[in-house]
């Protein structure tokens, strides 16, 4: 399914299965809404998949890999070695986020969408579009083609895991420069000044902020992306990485599959797919505030509320896999717990829906 047909797809949520949903939250033996955000991810995914009946088991992280020629001027403490050296340990179970997706039950499934050599290992799928994207400051990151390759290529990757029978798909990525093209990408579509939404990454001295900033700032005046065309932003001053997530998120949301945002970088691409159909936003979910100074910028601009608040910045996608023990406890109270007439008590009333409705009449 190309780009344009899997945005025409996108439905609306079912409504029918969020009012059962929230009718089941309504009914149980507990103060009403008592697991806040929780019980809105549950009826939010009831919508999504189209049934009160919510599972997000299995579940998997897919982790798009890819490098970015911005780290030519000096933005990373790091050279782009370091992502080839990742992504291969992906393979190997040898990274946070592994170990992190192990224990939360989380399927881990690396992609190699735009590392900068040869990566014929097994367990890394490869989706190379290109060998790292180019130098912003020096030009387009990459063509318009080849980002719309990108965002296809994640369309792919999650219509397939769930046509596999995947419940859930988290987004994460490893690439080597990937905040500072999040940080471009951001400024341009949010229409801020660079130093708002730029931070140290992976860790930057004061020296190297600068640079960043400045980085950024001469990548938008060289190429002067156009913030009413995400797919010209996306190839001007983004990555393939975030392209890649970017089409998952549409992808997932044609397909009826909840697609959790990560962090700083998973929520720049969001961006960018919500710009291309509004409609994909209901289809997201919102894991964790990123330390980033865009973090909450991002998901105010996205319209999304995250449950973590832990002050992560590791990537990976592991505030995505983060998410899914907390959404099993909240699911374990939503199919366990006892009904108010099953235990023959009086069932607490929502006040506060009473005066809206008051308010109204």
């Amino acid at each position: 399914m190309n780009l344009q047909e899997t945005i025409h797809s996108i439905r609306p949520l079912d409504a029918a299965a969020m009012e059962q949903a929230a009718r089941r939250w309504d009914s149980i033996a507990k103060p009403l809404h008592g697991l806040g955000l929780l019980e809105e991810a549950v009826i939010r995914i009831a919508g999504i998949q189209r049934t009160a009946r919510v599972s997000v088991s299995p579940r998997a992280l897919l982790v798009f890999c890819a490098d970015n020629g911005v780290v030519a001027q000096g933005v990373t403490q790091t050279d782009q070695s370091v992502t080839a050296i990742v992504a291969e340990n992906f393979t190997k179970g040898q990274t946070s986020a592994c170990v992190m997706a192990k224990k939360a039950g989380v399927d881990l499934i690396p992609v190699d969408i735009g590392v900068s050599r040869e990566m014929k290992i097994p367990g890394l799928l490869q989706e190379k579009i290109r060998m790292g994207t180019g130098d912003l400051t020096q030009g387009p990151a990459m063509e318009r083609e080849e980002a719309v390759r990108a965002l296809e290529t994640g369309i792919r990757l999650a219509r397939r895991l769930a046509k596999r029978g995947y419940r859930a798909i988290a987004t994460g990525e490893m690439g080597i420069g990937n905040t500072t093209t999040s940080a471009a990408v951001t400024a341009v579509l949010l229409e801020r000044d660079p130093a708002e939404v730029t931070g140290v990454g992976a860790g930057l001295p004061a020296a190297g902020l600068v640079r960043k900033v400045d980085a950024i700032r001469r990548g938008i005046a060289r190429n002067r992306p156009d913030a009413g065309d995400p797919l010209d932003v996306l190839s001007k001053v983004g990555g393939l990485d975030l392209a890649g997530i970017a089409g998952a998120f549409l992808g997932g949301a044609s397909a009826g599959v909840p697609v959790v945002i990560d962090g700083f970088i998973s929520a720049a691409a969001a961006l960018v797919a919500i710009r291309l159909c509004p409609a994909c936003a209901e289809y997201m979910l919102a894991s964790h505030v990123s330390a980033e100074p865009a973090g909450q910028m991002l998901l105010d601009a996205l319209g999304q509320r995250a449950v973590l608040h832990a002050g992560m910045c590791l990537g990976e996608g592991t505030g995505a896999v983060a998410l899914f023990p907390v959404l099993d406890l909240g699911l374990a109270v939503y199919e366990q717990m006892s009904s108010f007439s099953d235990i023959e008590m009086d069932p607490y009333t929502d006040f506060k829906k009473e005066e809206m409705l008051c308010s109204h009449s």
